[in-house]
């Protein structure tokens, strides 16, 4: 589909991205999120992170170059705090992105790996998921 981007790729692949990326990640970390844009953080670049657990995706450039599917489930975001809906996304998807090396890959993510590269991927278009929401929900604080 055809967009106009409102963030400026990611051109120089340094030492200052490196340090962009760790403090991405703990930012994430200490605010107990899954996935963070760097819009959310000030950085106007095409950047975000996944933390999948085992690991964490650094997905610079990123392109959802392949959808499919659908699924059905409760998100929130960092930028919106205390909202919650359900959303429905792609249930797979296949990510095309840099690592902070400057290296292309790509990865097939499925489930909630698909959903958070998508939720974190609007962002780079300057979407909110509130726009995809058709249920809000109330969420107890854990």
């Amino acid at each position: 589909f055809p967009y106009t981007t409102l963030f400026r790729s990611v051109e120089q692949f340094d030492d200052r991205l490196g340090q962009l990326i760790d403090d991405m990640i703990e930012t994430l970390k200490k605010a107990k999120g899954v996935g963070l844009a760097a819009p959310q953080v000030g950085i106007l670049r095409r950047l975000f992170i996944i933390d999948m657990g085992d690991r964490v995706i650094e997905a610079i450039n990123p392109e959802i170059v392949k959808a499919s599917g659908k699924q059905r489930d409760v998100e929130g975001c960092l930028s919106c705090p205390n909202r919650w809906g359900y959303v429905t996304r792609p249930k797979h998807c296949v990510l095309r992105a840099y690592n902070r090396k400057g290296e292309q890959y790509e990865l097939k993510l499925s489930d909630i790996d698909a959903r958070c590269a998508c939720h974190e991927y609007d962002h780079l278009e300057g979407q909110l998921f509130l726009r995809l929401v058709d249920e809000f929900v109330t969420m107890e604080k854990a």
